[in-house]
């Protein structure tokens, strides 16, 4: 199969190296400290955000940082036709472990002792790049929540088709079995806090294809910080200020 035309074109009319479009949203979730959701072409998620707040077990209250958790869930009607695991099958339990080592990576969990943060992920669309989209979601809801994080962590991915790498995978082009590089950065900081790759690539095609998907984790970092500034812009026109 064909997955980049002879003009140069995807499947659904992207460039090799274009993103799908992204849309975002916060304070979706009413009863939550935080939350958002987040497209990234047809692919939708929502997070919502919980703390901190007291440790409940108190079995895993820690003198010297705050506990965070994770939950990552797919809605039952999320894929369509296409088969659906349970929910704490196996991979939900990976990408809930990967969501929430990412996200420790950036909250300053030492500021909030003896304390608990809840993250809650839904996907209720997928279209390829689920993982990239929950985490971006969680990052802004965490924003949303006002817990202080090192920087706005934010995740893209990149593959290798036919000899050409593509930015931001959508699902017929994830499903092909090709390599898939999904990262995650701190973009202010420049540092990767999420690699993960489910196949072999040379060395040299590797590194532009996670260069590529790092250029697409820097595109989401823009854009994100775009809404939480109109987020606050709308704040304070709401107060007065």
């Amino acid at each position: 199969m064909e997955y980049v035309s002879p003009e140069g074109l995807r499947l659904d009319g992207r460039r090799p190296t274009e993103m799908r479009q992204l849309r975002a949203e916060v304070g979706v979730v009413a009863k939550a400290d935080g939350s958002a959701s987040f497209e990234m072409g047809n692919t939708k998620v929502i997070a919502a955000v919980y703390g901190p707040r007291e440790v409940q077990n108190k079995g895993q209250q820690m003198d010297d940082q705050a506990l965070v958790r994770c939950e990552y869930s797919m809605a039952n009607f999320s894929t369509g036709d296409r088969m659906r695991k349970p929910k704490g099958d196996r991979r939900s339990t990976e990408i809930s472990l990967v969501i929430r080592q990412t996200m420790e990576a950036c909250i300053l969990t030492h500021l909030m002792p003896r304390s608990q943060i809840d993250i809650f992920v839904q996907v209720l669309q997928a279209d390829g790049g689920t993982r990239s989209a929950c985490i971006n979601a969680a990052t802004l809801a965490l924003a949303d929540a006002g817990i202080p994080m090192r920087d706005l962590v934010t995740s893209c991915s990149a593959g290798y088709l036919n000899n050409i790498p593509l930015l931001d995978l959508n699902y017929v082009e994830d499903s092909a079995g090709g390599p898939d590089v999904t990262v995650g950065i701190l973009p202010k900081l420049d540092k990767v806090t999420l690699l993960q790759m489910d196949a072999k690539l040379p060395i040299d095609i590797f590194e532009n294809v996670m260069q590529l998907a790092i250029e697409g984790c820097k595109a989401v970092a823009n854009y994100i910080r775009e809404i939480l500034l109109e987020n606050t812009k709308k704040l304070e026109f709401c107060r007065g200020v």
